[in-house]
């Protein structure tokens, strides 16, 4: 478990591949799951669906921080050599959504509400989506728990285990899916109980996964489970993170509601443009996780020489991804907003913005994969630090280009944003590789 394979690009390419698929197979399931509710020939059950599942993935994406912290962490952890810690972070991520889950199912009533306080929806439509939360929140603890289990392979570069869960869970659901909605006609709570039942699959699947830290003893080893040291400094990463992320959500909120004062057609115009941000941030994935995994690895072990050849290797991958994401929405980016948007109106709303898109990744790129450094290196405080002077910087750019530049300005103030992050995290940089030594 210990050993330390070369640094290469073949490597990277093994640990960064399978989280590549694995996000492809993510806009998969949600097709289906609209597609199986759509042939019941009513709008209610899928609108029922989108609301609730909106709502528990707004829920569950609070533990987000589970899986970059406990990376970050369990990375350092191998590179020191440190099996017992090993172990013992991943029992603490598995307690903690356990805990987590619990509270949620407990406080599911107060969840809906607010769900649907923010989100509401015609009678019906709310009656159902209650209908299927109420049945998938029971899967809670499974769904942060993966989280916890996916951050704890990835530092040990194990992302082909990461891609069989991926694949195991949407798996489970689709067949399931199809079996409960149209051969049983369960409707709303089939596509419920479907997610439910692939929720729990994939946690057991990635505990068998797991399953080398429970043969010895230290997974019982309550005073080191327990540490009040290590308990601190896990929730002070994971705190990080989570200002860090919120922050960042808050960015993507902010430009969509701004974005919604210039009618309709830009709203969906951005959105479909938006839809090519986020393919981006997929496609740079298996490199960022990449570098979270060997730059935690070489800062535990103290190796500043091995440290800054992995941010060299895993960003020139990322810097040349983007580039070719970016040249790929140039040539064929007209043909993507083709696919996406059948209105003429949104068609040449979203091609007059099409260079901001075309722009992100060259941008992007940068904060994307030192957001990947600095969690392995667990300088998370340097990341919240950062968020918030980009969010800051973001906020004004909105202040003062939109007005000036319209939505123009919008898309300006987004990159500003990209920018003052990259920025600022290469100048704390230097202090990261002075702590590794």
């Amino acid at each position: 478990m210990n050993a330390t394979p070369d640094l290469t690009h073949r490597r990277i390419l093994k640990i960064a591949v399978p989280v590549v698929l694995s996000n492809a197979t993510v806009p998969i399931l949600g097709a289906v799951d609209t597609g199986v509710v759509g042939q019941l020939g009513e709008a209610a059950p899928i609108g029922a669906v989108a609301v609730g599942a909106i709502i528990l993935t707004s829920v569950y994406w609070i533990f987000g921080f589970l899986r970059m912290g406990t990376t970050g962490l369990a990375a350092q952890a191998l590179g020191a050599s440190d099996h017992a810690e090993l172990v013992a972070l991943l029992m603490r991520a598995l307690l903690i959504a356990g805990a987590a889950g619990l509270v949620l199912i407990l406080g599911q009533g107060a969840i809906f509400t607010a769900g649907f306080a923010l989100s509401p929806a015609e009678p019906l439509v709310e009656d159902l989506a209650r209908d299927y939360m109420s049945i998938r929140i029971w899967s809670a603890p499974a769904a942060i728990a993966v989280y916890g289990i996916t951050g704890w392979l990835i530092a040990q570069e194990r992302t082909g285990a990461v891609l069989a869960v991926q694949l195991a869970m949407n798996g489970v659901n689709i067949l399931l899916d199809l079996w409960f909605v149209l051969g049983l006609d369960w409707g709303v709570t089939g596509v419920a109980w479907a997610t439910f039942l692939a929720e729990w699959s994939g946690a057991a699947l990635g505990l068998w996964f797991c399953r080398a830290a429970f043969r010895g003893g230290a997974w019982r080893d309550r005073a080191r489970v327990f540490d009040g040291g290590r308990l601190r400094r896990m929730a002070s990463v994971n705190g990080d993170i989570l200002i860090r992320s919120v922050l960042l959500q808050a960015t993507f909120v902010t430009f969509v509601f701004w974005g919604a004062d210039f009618g309709t057609e830009t709203l969906a115009a951005n959105q479909v443009l938006l839809q090519f941000v986020y393919i981006t941030a997929y496609a740079l994935d298996g490199f960022a996780f990449a570098a979270e995994a060997l730059i935690g690895r070489y800062f535990g072990a103290g190796d500043r020489a091995r440290l800054r050849r992995a941010v060299l290797m895993t960003g020139g991958w990322g810097v040349g991804t983007s580039a070719l994401v970016a040249l790929g929405y140039a040539l064929a980016g007209g043909w993507g907003i083709a696919v996406m948007a059948v209105d003429p109106g949104v068609r040449a709303a979203a091609s007059a913005y099409l260079p901001w898109a075309v722009l992100a990744p060259l941008l992007g790129v940068w904060p994307f994969m030192l957001d990947g450094v600095f969690i392995g290196a667990t300088r998370t405080r340097d990341m919240r630090n950062m968020m918030v002077l980009s969010f800051v910087a973001y906020v004004a750019a909105l202040l003062v280009l939109v007005p000036w530049l319209g939505n123009h300005g919008l898309w300006a103030a987004l990159m500003v944003s990209f920018a003052v992050r990259g920025i600022t995290l290469a100048a704390r940089y230097p202090a990261l590789e002075r702590a590794a030594a």
